[in-house]
């Protein structure tokens, strides 16, 4: 697929440049984040609006819910960058990469921890709420300010999945693609 919006290219303005300086660290910047660099107002405040930090919750924890939310949104872009970026920090296997795009909770790949996550990106993604059950399972395993950060994370997930989904953003050529799916 061709872009929709184009990336911006060097040299950025010098806001921009600013942004991604902070950003990325020296490395070149993702096509998404140059996409959306098309309007900076939006680039500064989803930059400001960041969850990748040392938060309340795991860096494992942090990235399931984001790989999840991506696979269900069917983000290919953003699950293969956050594999490339975390996969080894976070040390999934292939059963579990395997399982955040074709899986299920259930899968025996999973810790109960990992379970309640996948559990709740589900939910959110296919009901926009959590049932009583539901959360007193992650009330089990998470303290109320994990909580609100791992709902924020789902919700920050799908705006950065419609974003690659409907502005066609390229994959990056060091991210790898959704696993396939197994046959029958």
């Amino acid at each position: 697929m061709t872009p929709r919006i184009g990336p911006i290219d060097p040299p950025y303005p010098p806001e921009v440049q600013a942004e991604f300086d902070k950003l990325m660290r020296g490395a070149p910047p993702l096509a998404l984040f140059r996409t959306v660099a098309r309007n900076p107002r939006v680039l500064q405040r989803m930059m400001a609006g960041s969850l990748l930090d040392r938060g309340s919750i795991s860096l494992r924890g942090r990235e399931l819910m984001i790989l999840r939310v991506c696979a269900r949104c069917g983000a290919e872009y953003e699950w293969g960058v956050h594999v490339a970026a975390f996969g080894a920090k976070a040390q999934w296997t292939p059963a579990q990469l395997h399982s955040t795009v074709h899986g299920s909770a259930g899968d025996e790949c999973w810790s109960p921890e990992d379970r309640v996550v996948i559990r709740m990106a589900d939910r959110l993604h296919d009901t926009h709420r959590i049932d009583d059950a539901l959360w007193q399972d992650l009330a089990a395993h998470f303290e109320p300010e994990q909580l609100v950060e791992l709902i924020m994370l789902a919700g920050l997930y799908h705006a950065v999945s419609y974003m690659v989904n409907a502005t066609g953003v390229q994959h990056e050529a060091f991210a790898p693609k959704f696993p396939m799916k197994a046959s029958p």
